[in-house]
């Protein structure tokens, strides 16, 4: 058989014809979305419809004002970058934009179609890049180089995938963490490679950890909404779902078992045949209509990995991994005669050499501002109580997280220097509250409680801290009740943490 691959190719006069038909098809493409849209556009002047064609060929990284709606009905403008594009799957075709509002959270990032995009206002298109050249000299290897040197440097001098220098990486399988959980890494200035959505997807999906990288597929949440039980609630973040769930409009999620389904009529199906009616693990505690649930990653590996990746829709700081082996997850719900209905949950190491005793902590969005997530950081303190050990959570925190930990540590440590009349210190607090020392410091740090008096540091809580707290004490509060959790701490033997 002879190879022509390299042999001249010629264009015959039906495949010029082809190919006009197929440039002038797309030239419709474009003008069918410019029309789409001319009725909201009829004001431009001729410069900001010029700036508007510009944009639809190359619409990535630009910026522009862009309706924003809000939950009311009512809308305002605000700048955002275009993250991506796609097309619709709905007819007829048109286009939709992933935006990312300046100055907000990423939580807010979302689709919008054409539309609810302002040209008005002028569009800001990115700067192009210019490449340094450098004179690259040849250096021959030492022999003195080792293999994990050169591992190193090879991690040093590889790119991100967007582009920009990392100050923060999640750790992924075999590298070293610092005590903080991250690693920080230098990188140099990245070369353009080549970048596949699917492998990237592919990637989080099947290996074992489901970290969020700092890529524009990661960037993009690959979902609008889910629905578990009566509430329908707006996610936040991406989550590596099975490809056939995670373009989805509408995830349905069953509340109990977390199963999940792309459509109500396949969840109400299942609804009929699903008989859990609360976590499928020991019920620990129970206080009124709040229960909380241990429930082990071993031994319910489907429902922890289901609830890894609902979290996941709301967290962007963690890493969760498909191997749920290692860890103890704390489900907080609420009974009715429905059942016990998930509001929250922490996850612990079952063996943590850093002394965390919490992995990763999430108040569902729509039980957040009602005292849920101070009572879970709470939970997560008797049971380091009951350990004897004190604890703290795994760092980085997100946002969220960083101020119910704050407001609890303050309104605990403030309420027991409160309660004695002796004097303590900051080792006799931490072995009273299970809080570490450096947390007990930050906190005390914060609120003006540390103070330098005749050569030593004392503390010293001013009116307002007092006020402060006084006034939260009259709020109407939920507090975990000693008495009523019963649980013992599980201990495991070094050939059984090893199969962890």
């Amino acid at each position: 058989m002879s190879d022509d691959s390299n042999a001249p190719t010629t264009s015959t006069p039906m495949d010029i014809d082809k190919e006009n038909d197929e440039e002038a098809n797309n030239d419709n493409y474009n003008n069918n979305d410019l029309n789409h849209d001319d009725s909201s556009n009829e004001h431009l002047t001729s410069e900001q419809r010029a700036q508007m064609v510009k944009f639809l060929a190359s619409p990535v990284h630009c910026k522009l004002f862009v309706e924003k709606l809000s939950i009311k009905g009512d809308s305002e403008l605000r700048k955002a970058e275009i993250i991506l594009a796609r097309e619709t799957k709905k007819q007829p075709r048109a286009l939709e934009y992933y935006v990312h509002y300046v100055e907000f959270n990423k939580r807010l990032d979302e689709w919008v179609p054409f539309k609810r995009l302002d040209f008005s206002k002028g569009v800001e298109f990115p700067k192009p890049t210019h490449k340094k050249t450098k004179k690259n000299v040849s250096t021959p290897p030492s022999r003195a180089s080792t293999p994990l040197k050169r591992k190193i440097e090879s991690e040093v001098n590889t790119p991100s995938s967007d582009g920009m220098q990392e100050e923060v990486v999640l750790a992924e399988e075999g590298e070293e963490e610092d005590e903080e959980g991250t690693i920080t890494v230098k990188k140099k200035e990245p070369e353009k490679e080549t970048f596949s959505k699917e492998q990237e997807i592919e990637r989080l999906r099947t290996s074992g950890s489901m970290t969020q990288n700092l890529s524009e597929v990661a960037r993009v949440k690959n979902m609008n909404k889910i629905q578990m039980g009566e509430h329908e609630v707006e996610t936040w973040y991406f989550s590596p779902y099975p490809k056939e769930y995670a373009y989805c409009e509408t995830l349905y999620i069953c509340e109990f078992c977390l199963q999940f389904y792309d459509s109500h009529k396949r969840l109400g199906r299942h609804r009929t045949r699903c008989q859990l009616q609360h976590p499928p693990g020991n019920e620990i505690y129970r206080k009124d209509d709040i229960s909380f649930f241990e429930i082990d990653g071993r031994k319910q590996k489907t429902w922890c990995r289901n609830l890894c990746l609902l979290s996941k829709l709301f967290l962007d700081h963690k890493m969760l991994y498909y191997d749920v082996d290692p860890f103890l997850f704390y489900c907080m719900t609420q009974r009715d005669e429905l059942g016990c209905h998930l509001i929250g949950y922490f996850s612990k190491e079952k063996e943590s050499a850093e002394n965390y005793n919490v992995a990763c902590i999430l108040t569902l969005p729509q039980y957040q501002r009602h005292g849920y997530g101070k009572l879970l950081i709470a939970f997560s303190y008797e049971l380091s109580k009951i350990e004897g050990k004190t604890g703290s959570p795994e760092k980085p925190l997100s946002d969220l997280g960083l101020m119910s930990y704050r407001a609890y540590w303050m309104d605990t440590i403030v309420g027991y220097l409160l309660s004695t009349s002796e004097e303590v210190t900051i080792e006799e607090i931490s072995q009273k509250t299970s809080i570490t020392t450096q947390d007990i410091l930050h906190t005390l740090q914060s609120i003006g409680a540390l103070r330098y008096y005749r050569g030593q540091h004392i503390i010293c809580l001013g009116d307002k801290v007092v006020e402060q707290w006084e006034k939260m004490q009259q709020k109407k509060r939920r507090f975990i009740s000693a008495e009523k959790l019963n649980w013992r701490p599980m201990h495991f033997t070094s050939s059984q943490l090893r199969f962890l």
